[in-house]
Order: structure tokens, then C-alpha cells, then sequence
């Protein structure tokens, strides 16, 4: 989790979302390559569960910059102590968290208001060839979405469960 340092005045506030320099000293050394903003319509809308694989595993900054969603990334690194083990939070233009996803996560999120808009900062380019992911619902995973009923695209229906 990132929590963004604010200098506020009168006329509002300033934050620094990305600094090369205060990132590596967390260990955080990520080379950005491309951006993108996802609008999402209604509230309940699930993208995921996504990842590139290598060689073009990507690393990801996420932030809301209006609304809020359920934000929940998978480890899938074999070689990690974390292996199989998934982390949740709330995004929210509000409490202006951002949450950085190594390479090698699987990465989702749900959205908890209408008119949400997420945006990302990548480490890698798109390359569809290396796209990959796995079903919102499988049970190995266990993720407590918290809207019922959500709205999902045909392909993250149709993507296989994990095992």
C-alpha cells in the first residue's frame, strides 16, 4: 500500500504519486512504460482476475480517481513466501491510496460506486499474446467480493479457474 503524502493550503492540496527516487528506496524499482484509465459504468462491475506473462510480466501502480473499488491482487510466483496467498483493499478517491502490484500478481477489482474510474501506471506494454488470467469466482481463491450479482464481460466469465 502507498499512502500519498498531501500538502494542503487554501486552494486545495498537492500530492507526488510517483517519484523514482523515495519508490526505490521502498524497494519499488519500476520503470513505466504505459498508462490507462478504466471508467466503469456501475457500481458491482468486476475486471479480472489478469496478469502479462513473462517476458512481459508487468508491474502495476493502481489508484481510483473517482469513486472506489474492492482492489485484490494473487500471487502466482512460485519462488515467493506469499505464493497462493491474496491481498484486498479499498481504493477510494477519497483516501487517495495506491496500491503497487509486483510482477507475477494476478490482479482484479471490483467496483463499490457508480462512475468509478481507475488509472494505472505499467511497467510493461500491452502485448496480448502474453495476457493470462483465471476466473473472478474460483474457489481456491476464496475472495470475498463484496457486490452480489457483479458485472463481468464475457471473456473474464470465460476465463478457466485458476487450478
Amino acid at each position: 500500500m502507498i499512502e500519498l503524502e498531501q500538502i494542503e493550503d487554501e486552494r486545495g492540496f498537492f500530492e507526488r504519486t510517483w517519484c523514482e527516487a523515495e519508490f526505490a528506496a521502498h524497494e519499488i524499482n519500476m520503470c513505466i512504460k504505459q498508462c490507462n484509465v478504466s471508467f466503469n459504468i456501475r457500481k458491482g462491475t468486476l475486471r479480472g482476475l489478469h496478469w502479462q506473462a513473462a517476458p512481459r510480466a508487468e508491474a502495476k501502480l493502481v489508484r481510483v480517481t473517482r469513486g472506489a473499488i474492492f482492489d485484490v491482487i494473487f500471487d502466482l510466483r512460485t519462488d515467493s513466501a506469499t505464493c497462493s496467498q491474496r491481498f484486498a483493499v479499498e481504493l477510494t478517491a477519497e483516501n487517495h491510496r495506491a496500491l503497487y502490484i509486483p510482477a507475477g500478481f494476478a490482479h482484479g477489482f471490483q467496483t463499490l460506486m457508480d462512475d468509478t474510474e481507475v488509472f494505472y501506471q505499467m511497467s510493461e506494454i500491452y502485448s496480448p499474446e502474453f495476457v493470462r488470467g483465471f476466473r473472478w469466482d474460483d474457489p481456491t481463491t476464496a475472495i470475498p467480493w463484496p457486490v452480489n450479482d457483479p458485472i463481468i464481460s464475457e471473456r473474464d466469465n470465460a476465463l478457466p479457474f485458476l487450478r
